[in-house]
């Protein structure tokens, strides 16, 4: 009686398999582009945990603003750079957008060529939309 069981209990999980296959089968196919990449180029660039809140230098090495967040768009084109100028903890400060190859580590530290706190005020103010 125990056999009979066992074998009833296969032969209902068996065809129970066979008949979620073609649901399986009909399944939309995804098709992913694969870019090859140089780990050694990686291994060198920055991570965004680690930049994100870094303080932003001029060319001078004066402190001008702090990196807010980085912003990548749907059409996957340059990142962006949000930049904090001004205000005290977050408050009052001035959010500017630049483009994140704007930006080059130099001597340890996130410079800014060209800009200078006056002139990232000048920029229009950048809100977040979410």
């Amino acid at each position: 009686m125990k056999s009979l069981a066992t074998l009833l209990a296969s032969t209902t999980l068996v065809l129970g398999l066979g008949l979620a296959a073609p649901v399986f089968a009909q399944a939309t196919k995804q098709t992913i582009v694969l870019t090859q990449v140089d780990p050694t180029t990686l291994a060198t660039g920055w991570r965004g945990s680690d930049i994100i809140g870094a303080k932003v230098y001029d060319d001078a090495g004066t402190e001008i603003g702090t990196l807010e967040d980085i912003i990548i768009t749907d059409a996957g084109t340059v990142p962006y750079a949000v930049v904090s100028v001004g205000g005290f903890l977050g408050v009052a400060a001035h959010h500017v957008v630049v483009a994140a190859s704007a930006l080059e580590l130099v001597t340890a530290k996130l410079t800014l060529h060209g800009a200078t706190k006056e002139s990232l005020k000048s920029l229009p103010n950048f809100t977040f939309a979410k």
